[in-house]
């Protein structure tokens, strides 16, 4: 039987971007795959949470390379920026996790304006990022979409941000059948609640519901992009949903 390491080792020297890199699950993600031996871009709002991220990657023993890009994929230049930093420090890109996401309630809340800016964020950032890494998985490749059980749940006082996680879900599987004869992966991810900065609870009550089975942590989500991304050439992991044990929904 083929070694788990042997496995794990298939990300060695992969170059992985993350959007939304420098923060929960997709921090969780960057230290967890630089650890294993990718080099890893993040991208973020917020340099000095970049600078901390980078940072702590640099003292991994993995020796691999690691950048940090400042940019807002709400915006069409904040994209591009991105887009060109593939090019500029990593010459190409074999992996794309998007991540980044913003919490909202209901549309009866909010504008516009406000609206739009999450549904730039949290859905048309996706497609806009999958779109430029797809001319530059000239090899193949591999898409993490990070979404959320809200797609299926649809609890009130919730409906923009279930609206954008609904997308996610769908575009995920369109896109599967639209670059799968390109030899790139599709894979989409679902959590339920995870200690994040979208869950406005005090840190004291977040680790008891951790504690208590009711929440994951950052890093139990990382370990699922590792899953998907350290199958066999020949295997495809599609989909997960991963809740807290003891979350009822």
């Amino acid at each position: 039987m083929q070694p788990i390491y042997d496995y794990l080792s298939s990300v060695k020297d992969k170059r992985i971007l993350i959007s939304g890199g420098t923060t929960g699950i997709g921090r969780a993600t960057a230290l967890m795959l630089h650890d294993l031996g990718a080099r890893v871009m993040v991208i973020g709002r917020n340099q000095p949470q970049i600078d901390e991220t980078l940072e702590e990657m640099d003292r991994s023993s993995s020796g691999a390379q690691c950048f940090g890009v400042q940019a807002d994929l709400a915006e069409e230049a904040g994209v591009q920026q991105a887009l060109q930093a593939i090019d500029d420090q990593l010459g190409g890109l074999d992996i794309l996790i998007n991540n980044a996401a913003l919490g909202y309630g209901s549309v009866m809340e909010g504008s516009y304006q406000d609206w739009q800016y999450i549904v730039n964020t949290n859905l048309l950032a996706y497609l806009a990022m999958s779109n430029g890494a797809i001319s530059k998985m000239t090899s193949g490749g591999h898409i993490v979409n990070i979404g959320s059980l809200s797609a299926d749940v649809r609890e009130k006082d919730s409906s923009v941000y279930v609206a954008t996680k609904a997308g996610i879900q769908g575009f995920s599987e369109a896109l599967r059948k639209e670059v799968n004869e390109k030899g790139i992966k599709v894979s989409l991810i679902e959590p339920g609640a995870v200690d994040t900065d979208m869950q406005e609870q005090p840190g004291d009550e977040k680790k008891e519901q951790i504690k208590n089975e009711e929440m994951l942590e950052a890093k139990d989500i990382a370990m699922a992009v590792v899953f998907c991304l350290c199958q066999p050439h020949r295997s495809e992991v599609i989909g997960l949903q991963i809740r807290p044990h003891l979350q009822i929904i």
